[in-house]
């Protein structure tokens, strides 16, 4: 496949401070694939059954723009032994970036009372993150109980913004989960970012968690493109049920029945220039060549884009 060149920053620089240099170079990143007027990114959990390092040869070698990582896989490399900031320069050598790590779990707790004990875990994950260069942090709501106070919710997202922005910086971004009980629905995730009164609020957003939550695809284009930092594509098909769907049903873009082509053109037309990331967890493509299934992902989303005329 032909590529674009891409600016970045010369010599990736590591650390708390470095990931602000990274950012900034991110901003002015171009896709490389001349069909494609996002960067596109390969989600780790796509070929989580590789190890990390096959996970960032697979996005080299296949084309992508940029890797997303997950801050399990992060952890495991520092237990390890492993030193972040050397994986974060790797990254940057391969000629990627990375765009966001998943995920400050635990970072919203539902009983105020956690509130405190959770600021730890949390501020390491953010350490974590800002050492491989990355300008996201996903923050998950909690998942239980249904009726989670949406204003404590907003309180805490403000609050993690804060500490992500001033002390590490990242920006953290509300992702909504299609099939938890709680914050699951686009609007819902949207109202607690805008409640959250800060301008630097955004949500991470998912084809899966917009068709198994109910929320279904037309809202998009009532929101401005800078209020998503990352959007995750894939697709499902026509069986089972939504409401029976899980993770495991992602399938490749374009193999199944979601309004794909639709979702990329209220992108652009709201003016969305953030990365499209490759998220699946297929148990199917574990078992397969890691690499085969890195190319095939971009092979069919570049399919996906071309199809949709955007």
């Amino acid at each position: 496949m032909d590529r674009r060149t891409f600016l970045s920053a010369a010599g990736a620089a590591v650390g708390s401070a470095a990931a602000l240099a990274s950012n900034a170079a991110h901003a002015e990143l171009r896709p490389r694939q001349d069909a494609a007027p996002w960067p596109i990114v390969l989600n780790t959990s796509t070929i989580m059954s590789a190890s990390l390092d096959a996970k960032i040869e697979a996005a080299r070698q296949a084309g992508y723009d940029g890797i997303e990582l997950w801050s399990a896989d992060l952890e495991k490399h520092e237990a390890e032994g492993g030193d972040l900031k050397e994986i974060g320069a790797r990254i940057a050598d391969a000629g990627l970036f990375v765009p966001n790590v998943i995920g400050l779990w635990g970072g919203i707790p539902a009983d105020p009372a956690k509130w405190e004990e959770s600021l730890g875990p949390t501020r390491n994950r953010m350490r974590m993150m800002a050492a491989v260069g990355s300008k996201h942090a996903a923050c998950i709501p909690p998942g239980k109980p249904a009726d989670v106070d949406r204003e404590w919710c907003a309180q805490c997202y403000r609050e993690l913004v804060q500490i992500g922005r001033d002390e590490y910086g990242i920006s953290v971004a509300l992702e909504f989960v299609g099939f938890i009980e709680s914050i699951h629905r686009f609007g819902d995730a949207a109202g607690i970012a805008i409640d959250a009164n800060i301008p630097d609020a955004c949500l991470i957003m998912d084809t899966f968690h917009l068709h198994r939550g109910g929320s279904g695809f037309e809202g998009i284009r009532h929101i401005q493109g800078n209020f998503i930092a990352d959007f995750h594509i894939n697709d499902v098909p026509a069986e089972p049920p939504r409401e029976e769907m899980s993770d495991k049903h992602r399938i490749y873009p374009g193999d199944g029945v979601l309004p794909l082509a639709s979702v990329l053109q209220q992108l652009k037309q709201i003016g969305y220039t953030g990365p499209l990331s490759v998220e699946m967890f297929n148990e199917e493509h574990y078992a397969q060549d890691p690499q085969v299934v890195a190319e095939t992902a971009l092979r069919k989303t570049l399919e996906v884009i071309q199809a949709s005329g955007v």
